[in-house]
């Protein structure tokens, strides 16, 4: 790490791979053994533009690390050096065994050391940390994580390496750093603890002129390029070289040099009321020479100066008596403060942004008040009106010329120009420590005059907008605030309407939370009607809000600043015209978030003008991106979004938005098909619309993890088709997604999908679309177990097939139909129809369809006890199952042959049989085949007189089936209890 991200097995390196993989070992490593999302990965190798499959590729760099890191590890073994967790991985590595690890072990063991006055044992510890870390950290490594992190930990080798200079200047080694300090004083001209470094050893070395000479050339840089002065410590070391201190030299305390008085003299101040004790024309000796020695007492600060006209200020708005909620945003931003109560010793700057309504200014406030008695010059408050119902923006000149009225210059001394009045506001609040609240701020650029030059105050600033310019050039702490949390939202109501009128209507409070989506304002404004008529029932006011589910009407007041349609136009008016279309335009999606594609043809936009809108949207908070190029809208902002789509698009262009919408996920998902299901006929489709753009893949992984990151979009878009008159869309979506379905064993969405598609097929007296839909039903009904219902949808796709001559619909109908009686039980009826099917499939040449009925009828044989007839069957399966590729129903085939050899007691083969089944369900994703087949290996294992291997595959199997809420878990879990008794 300290380096190039480099590792060794032993004395062997290993190859890391890409500088991207690197980056994502990188990036596990230094969270020393916490978890790291997949959002934070991404985030970390390509920041705001990651590719389409950016997840995809991250877990095949995992896999590629891994197998690189464990090179001895077994198949069936689970990784150990990165392990999954959640949504996300975990490096774990031995601490001794990463090398930035060892550097900060050695710096927090030299700190201690030094604290307890062991400086040559500190010292040393310091040279082997630095002596560890041969060139720049992460070097090579791609990425904003890997920018920022080289950027940190430079900074935390210069100051470690600062620390040790420091250690061996005071051990007397002057001598030795000096070639070292110069070297360094040139790389960082502007580091002034190096330059006093350097001056001291210097002139502990005899070497005054010089040490003269290192300052001038620091301060010129200083002055040339920062406009300003060295800071206390140099110039005190300057005016005590000058005076030739004894107590510089070897054997002095080595404290007196870094920065504070030593106890022989009188500390040098640059306060006004300090220099005037002086003599104003003495020589530098003159003046830091007592004429008698000071007791040994650390003189007190001179108290803050505070001009004659400054009157005090308290303008801080009174604080929200019933308050709630918000706990961890005020501990994050305390957090930015000392922890001893006192005022910063720098300028702290907290930029607080959200949506309209979330509670930005009352958060403000609140913080405001609790920290204000740290700020005994005063608060400053100002509202910026950045968004305005009146829509006058204050200007930074205006406002400027507010706030220095109220720190009391008279109007005849306001100079002209808004620089110079910047420049007059920060020399007023020059040593002076106050709060300052800029409410409501437009944007980074109104705020930045209002700012104070010097350390000691602390600015609040709230936005509905992202103030990054703030974040990025003045070191502001960005806090995003969110919608309440229920438990929030509840105490919320009950400061507002008293725990006892909750408590009586439970379920009406749990409804107007959830109507108000947890928003602080809508919640203000219904608190404000019940409280107002406290004969209504909460229940009524529930009904209210019902009857209202698709517009703002219930959360209009009579104050246009508490009116949350007036709140939100606000925000909605400062759009840009392209930026406002496609606001009101994402009213109009069903699904609970969105990909940037998606809103691209949504818009009928290219997908960079789409992502420049997007980022307008977030940075105004309209929009939140939750994940790397997927955005969400707050439930009231989206019926705010359909109420303006409906009153400034027309119906045309509203139903055009959607055709370009649905028709994108209808033909992503067809992109996807293939891969997920190979072999199969396709589904045959219009072309899209000219602005639509879909998404195309190149492998299994995919094409499966698109599909389940839009899986809710997908299935609100079948409905959405269904109701917006596109049923061709309706049921062609399910038709290409069921291999999706079946493969992650989606079961509840398959089987509600397929059934939406049917209706809007039959309503359209669409016939083509009946049959296929019918076909798509029934199989779902057969995987949820709903035999009887799958059989009779499957005759009826016959019929429907065989009155449109569709042998290809007949074909498959058949063969689900064996399939479907052999999982009833029906093993008769099951060996008529495979066997039906199977010849079938033979007469047209369809051998996907002959490798399949081979494996039904296989697998009906072994249920009937036909052994040698199963064995028979499903060798053949094997054959053309392989030939055509189809390792779908070949993963089946081989776990029914594991069952037909256990079932004959032949269990070593019956293993092979079931590892052999593994492989092919792992190659293509089939978690629900291979939670089955991990269930059949553990009967094996039992029987076989390996109870912990029987536990440890059916505890694989039951976490497969609990991952996709599957019924087979209740069975695996039986199994379990059942094996207990027995391993005691």
């Amino acid at each position: 790490m300290l380096g190039p991200v480099r590792a060794w097995h032993a004395d062997r390196e290993l190859d890391l791979g890409s500088p991207q993989q690197r980056t994502v070992l990188a990036a596990l490593l230094l969270r020393h053994g916490h978890p790291v999302s997949l959002a934070e990965l991404v985030d970390a190798v390509w920041g705001v533009e990651p590719p389409v499959a950016a997840v995809s590729v991250l877990r095949t760099y995992v896999s590629r690390l891994r197998k690189v890191l464990e090179p001895g590890r077994g198949p069936e073994e689970p990784p150990r050096t990165i392990v999954s967790v959640g949504d996300g991985y975990r490096a774990c590595i031995p601490e001794q065994a990463l090398d930035l690890a060892v550097f900060e072990r050695r710096t927090a063991d030299a700190a201690k050391a030094a604290a307890e006055g062991e400086e040559t044992t500190a010292a040393q510890l310091l040279h082997d940390a630095l002596d560890g870390w041969p060139g720049a950290a992460l070097a090579g490594l791609p990425g904003p994580l890997a920018e920022s992190e080289r950027a940190r930990l430079a900074e935390e080798r210069l100051s470690a390496l600062e620390t040790r200079l420091d250690l061996d200047v005071r051990l007397g080694r002057h001598g030795q750093v000096i070639a070292e300090l110069m070297s360094l004083t040139g790389e960082h001209p502007l580091r002034e603890e190096l330059c006093r470094l350097l001056m001291l050893a210097l002139y502990r070395s005899g070497r005054q002129a010089e040490a003269l000479a290192a300052y001038r050339r620091t301060r010129a840089t200083l002055v040339t390029e920062l406009g300003i002065e060295p800071g206390a410590p140099l110039r005190e070391l300057h005016a005590r070289i000058l005076a030739t201190d004894a107590s510089l030299s070897v054997g002095a305390s080595p404290w007196s040099t870094a920065g504070e008085s030593s106890p022989q003299e009188s500390p040098v101040s640059d306060s006004p009321q300090h220099r005037e004790t002086q003599p104003s024309s003495a020589s530098a000796t003159e003046a830091t020479a007592p004429a008698s020695p000071a007791p040994q007492t650390k003189t007190p600060e001179p108290p803050a100066r505070r001009p004659a006209y400054a009157p005090r200020l308290a303008q801080l708005p009174a604080d929200l008596p019933t308050f709630t909620g918000r706990e961890a945003e005020l501990k994050a931003t305390l957090g930015m403060l000392p922890l001893d109560g006192s005022a910063p010793a720098t300028l702290v700057i907290s930029a607080i942004g959200g949506m309209a309504g979330v509670g930005k200014t009352t958060l403000a406030v609140h913080l405001a008040h609790r920290v204000a008695d740290r700020f005994p010059d005063g608060q400053l408050c100002i509202n910026l009106r950045g968004f305005d119902p009146a829509g006058s923006v204050m200007c930074s000149q205006e406002a400027i010329r507010v706030l220095l009225d109220a720190l009391g210059v008279p109007p005849q001394r306001l100079p002209a120009g808004l620089e110079a009045q910047t420049a007059l506001y920060r020399s007023v609040l020059a040593e002076r420590r106050v709060l300052i609240l800029l409410d409501n701020a437009r944007d980074a650029e109104q705020v930045r005059p209002l700012l104070p030059g010097s350390p000691g105050c602390f600015v609040i600033v709230t936005s509905r907008n992202q103030l990054t310019g703030l974040v990025a050039g003045e070191g502001a702490h960005p806090l995003t605030l969110n919608q309440l949390t229920p438990a929030e939202a509840h105490e919320f109501l009950a400061r507002r309407l008293g725990t006892a009128r909750l408590e009586r209507e439970p379920q009406a409070v749990d409804e107007i939370i959830a109507r108000c989506a947890l928003l602080p304002l809508a919640l203000a404004v219904v608190a404000a009607r019940a409280a107002t008529h406290p004969d209504f029932p909460l229940s009524a006011i529930a009904e209210e809000l019902r009857d209202s589910d698709d517009s703002l009407d219930a959360f209009a007041g009579d104050d246009i600043t508490i009116d949350v349609r007036t709140v939100f136009s606000l925000s909605y008016e400062a759009l840009s015209a392209p930026a406002a279309r496609l606001f009101r335009l994402l009213g109009l999606h069903a699904g609970p978030d969105l990909s940037s594609p998606a809103a691209a043809a949504l818009a009928g936009l290219t997908p960079r003008e789409t992502r420049g809108l997007l980022v307008e949207l977030t940075r105004a908070h309209l929009l939140t991106e939750h994940f790397p190029g997927r955005y969400t809208l707050h439930d009231l902002l989206r019926v705010y979004a359909a109420e303006r789509v409906r009153a400034e698009e027309t119906p045309r262009d509203r139903d055009l938005a959607v055709e370009r919408l649905l028709s994108w996920y209808l033909h992503t998902a067809a992109a996807a098909y293939p891969l997920i299901t190979p072999n199969r006929n396709p589904i045959p489709l219009d072309p899209p619309p000219a602005s639509c753009r879909p998404l195309s893949f190149t492998a299994l992984d995919q094409a499966v993890d698109w599909c389940e990151t839009e899986r809710s979009n997908l299935v609100g878009a079948v409905h959405q088709a269904a109701n917006s008159g596109q049923p061709g869309i309706a049921w062609r979506l399910p038709a290409v997604l069921w291999g999706f379905f079946y493969l992650r064993s989606h079961l509840g969405d398959w089987l509600d999908t397929t059934r939406t598609g049917l209706s809007a097929a039959r309503a359209a007296q669409d016939s083509r679309g009946e049959a296929q839909a019918l076909a798509d039903a029934a199989a779902a009904l057969r995987s949820n177990g709903r035999f009887d219902e799958a059989i009779e949808l499957f005759h009826r796709s016959i019929a429907v097939c065989r009155e449109l001559g569709d042998m290809d619909g007949r074909l498959r109908a058949v063969g689900n139909l064996g399939d479907a009686y052999l999982q009833t039980g029906r093993l008769d009826k099951a060996v008529e129809y495979s066997r039906r099917g199977l010849a079938l499939d033979r007469v047209v040449g369809d051998i996907w369809g002959e490798g399949i009925a081979l494996s039904n009828l296989g697998d009906a044989y072994q249920r009937l006890g036909r052994f040698d007839d199963a064995v028979d069957c499903l060798e053949q399966a094997l054959t053309v199952l392989r030939e055509s590729g189809n390792r779908w129903v070949e993963g089946v085939a081989l776990d029914v042959l594991g069952t037909v050899h256990h079932r004959l007691g032949a269990r070593e083969r019956a293993v092979a049989y079931y590892r052999q089944a593994l492989a092919a369900h792992r190659d293509i994703g089939n978690r629900w085949g291979e939670g089955h087949t991990l269930g059949h290996l553990g009967d094996v294992q039992l029987a076989a007189g390996e109870p912990e291997a029987a536990d440890g595959s059916w505890r694989q199997a039951l976490g497969i089936f609990a991952e996709f809420d599957h019924p087979d878990a209740a069975k695996i879990q039986e199994k379990l209890r059942s094996l207990q008794p027995a391993s005691r």
